[in-house]
């Protein structure tokens, strides 16, 4: 079971490689307020100095701090010669030659036995990011020691909580720091170890506050009241120690940090462990071997190794899903592009194809949200078209006048018998011409939908498009060539269509009802509304009236320029011009339902032919055609920054989740227990 924390800090490391933080690895996050011993209680379980130390903040960024316990110097320069059980030789640390030792992350390959150098160091990089007047910075400093007098422990110190704003400081220091304590101790899988002095009330406590926020069931949170030694005299803290004041699940132990006195006399960790050990058994003899640095040590390993092992199993999962995922990620960026050729007849086919499975309807990528590729072409065919079509009136824009006009007009000079042939003509031409507009409106709306397929084939379907952006501009460029000089083509064909049944008026048409049964039907109906002798007398008294009042000799005094008077607006028809109007209008009616249904039928079978089905077949081949030449295979196949940048990030992303998941597959059952 002591591997496990040596093993969480391999997969430490090996995310931090790739600067992610997917997985919340276990860890111990020590919270407390500004000067509160946070430092000193590291420095004890550590066993050196090496944290900067001083007046005010002092811990301005979150040092990450693994403690790795090697064997003694002798026993590995012996592992090194060959004369002692190699057993663990991967931790033998060949070629270092101290006892204790330190290194950074940022500093590769660098080794620090001076852990004077270690404070300097963590003081460098510290202002490097901060500045050098009481910044602070949320990027983490990595440092790993490696010493025999060390537990395993994964530590991670924090800024301590402050309240007003020093230095360079920000006006919200405060909300700063606690957003920063809060992004760490959130992590359900990290313990919280709080410090809190003993000189101050724990009900003050912002560092057990703060925990509490997090952890409300206090299944995390451990507490070490430090500085037990600086309490008032008369006073102790025995109470907090045995939890009677606030209780901790996980326990509390006290701790006496060192003075500043010790430290400017440069007074030993050792003797500080022995001057606090006889203090302990003075001053709280029932909590002696319950309290003290080394007490806190063996009391942190102990609880991060079984934190460890219960996180395992949801860690091993979590690792797996991710690599899964990462792993469906990169297969969809595809590999390096090595046959310049083939990759571009691939892409390109396979462009080609999923444009015309789109149109068809049997693409793999099919929309639920809205119409697309043949479904919204056979839409506007039968739905959009075809109701604007039946929507249009036969007689729309024709009153009885312009009817009688036209016929007058047929008529020239004479009065007619029989209502001429001409005006019929004339006005059926004038309503056929009314079907243009929408046929040629159809043909825009599916030139339209060609469009937006290439658009779809290029978001859903082809995704190899997506990595190279000039590829897929040519391509788009060469469809909406392809398309836009289909497109007066097919313009001209509907437009001919309609020509063609203006250029022929076809009386004699199978459906259209024959003039003299329409004329037969008409005085059958005007005979049954009038009284057969009457009707005729009233027409004549009726055209004489009109006679007279329109064409009556003038009055004295007056002269009518009879050219000057305009045709009446409306008036009453008489009987005779009602007949021939309601028989116009009849075949009016008649034979423009006839070309409305041979334009309905016709104008969706020649877009298919001159626009859809020329695009599907030869698409292909004006791809091929305008793309595949050699000198623009190299231009064409130049992937996006953005997706080399990606591929690479996943590739990196994946490789260290794998090696996780090998790290992990490491440990056995048996280990755990």
């Amino acid at each position: 079971m002591e591997t496990l924390i040596p093993t969480i800090n391999r997969l430490q490391e090996v995310f931090l490689t790739v600067g992610a933080e997917v997985i919340q690895l276990p860890q111990i996050v020590v919270v407390g307020s500004q000067s509160s011993g946070k430092s000193s209680v590291l420095e004890s379980l550590v066993g050196r100095d090496f944290l900067p130390r001083g007046s005010g903040i002092v811990t301005r960024r979150p040092l990450v701090l693994q403690l790795v316990n090697v064997a003694p110097l002798q026993e590995r320069l012996k592992t090194e010669n060959g004369n002692g059980v190699k057993q663990n030789a991967q931790f033998s640390y060949p070629g270092v030659k101290a006892e204790e030792w330190g290194t950074f992350l940022h500093c590769k390959n660098q080794i620090f036995a001076d852990f004077q150098e270690i404070r300097r160091e963590i003081e460098a990089e510290t202002e490097r990011t901060s500045g050098d007047n009481k910044g602070i910075s949320p990027e983490p400093i990595y440092l790993k020691i490696f010493s025999p007098k060390v537990l395993n422990l994964t530590l991670v110190d924090l800024p301590g909580i402050t309240k007003v704003p020093v230095g360079d400081q920000p006006e919200d220091i405060e909300a700063q720091v606690e957003e920063m304590i809060s992004s760490f101790i959130s992590n359900p899988n990290c313990l919280i170890l709080t410090v809190s002095p003993a000189n101050s009330d724990l009900a003050t406590s912002d560092a057990l506050k703060l925990a509490r926020e997090v952890d409300t069931d206090g299944r995390r949170t451990l507490l070490v009241v430090s500085k037990l030694d600086l309490m008032d005299a008369g006073t102790d803290a025995l109470e907090v120690l045995l939890g009677r004041v606030i209780p901790v699940r996980l326990g509390i132990i006290g701790v006496v940090n060192r003075s500043q006195h010790d430290i400017n006399t440069q007074k030993s960790l050792e003797d500080s462990m022995r001057d606090e050990q006889t203090f302990l058994q003075r001053h709280y003899p029932s909590l002696a071997s319950r309290a003290g640095t080394r007490y806190l040590a063996k009391t942190l390993s102990r609880l991060l190794m079984h934190h460890i092992r219960d996180c395992l199993p949801e860690l091993k999962t979590r690792v797996t899903v991710l690599s899964s995922q990462y792993q469906a990620r990169l297969n969809g960026y595809g590999q390096p592009v090595e046959d310049h050729s083939s990759t571009l007849l691939q892409i390109v086919t396979k462009f080609a194809s999923d444009y015309c499975h789109t149109i068809e309807g049997t693409a793999r990528y099919i929309q639920t949200t809205e119409l697309c590729g043949g479904a919204r072409i056979c839409y506007i065919f039968h739905e959009t078209f075809g109701r604007t079509l039946q929507s249009i009136d036969p007689l729309g824009g024709l009153t009885e006048l312009d009817i009688l006009t036209a016929i007058r007009n047929a008529t020239g000079p004479r009065p007619a018998l029989f209502v001429p042939e001409v005006s019929f003509e004339l006005l059926v031409k004038r309503q056929i011409k009314r079907l243009e507009e929408p046929s040629m409106r159809c043909v825009e709306l599916v030139h339209e939908e060609l469009q937006r397929i290439i658009q779809h084939c290029s978001s859903f379907s082809t995704q190899e498009l997506l990595r190279f952006p000039k590829l897929h501009d040519s391509i788009v460029e060469v469809v909406t060539g392809l398309l836009r000089k289909r497109l007066p083509i097919t313009n001209e064909m509907v437009h001919n269509l309609v020509s063609i049944e203006l250029a022929y008026i076809n009386t004699k048409h199978p459906d259209f009802t024959d003039a003299a049964q329409v004329c037969a039907s008409v005085n059958s109906q005007q005979a049954e509304a009038l009284d057969g002798g009457m009707r005729w007398k009233n027409e004549k008294v009726a055209e004489e009236r009109v006679a007279a009042a329109g064409f009556g000799s003038p009055s004295k005094g007056q002269s009518i320029n009879l050219l000057d008077t305009a045709m009446p607006v409306s008036r009453k028809l008489s009987a005779k011009e009602q007949r021939d109007c309601e028989i116009i209008q009849r075949l009016i009616k008649c034979y423009f339902l006839i070309v409305r249904k041979s334009i309905q039928d016709s104008v969706p079978k020649t877009v298919m032919h001159f626009l859809v089905n020329f695009v599907k077949e030869h698409l292909q081949s004006e791809l091929v055609g305008q793309l595949y030449k050699q000198q623009l295979l190299q231009e064409l196949l130049i992937e996006s920054q953005d997706t080399a940048q990606q591929r690479t990030e996943v590739a990196q992303m994946l490789e260290a989740l794998q090696k996780a998941n090998n790290i992990i597959s490491e440990i056995r059952e048996t280990h755990l227990w």
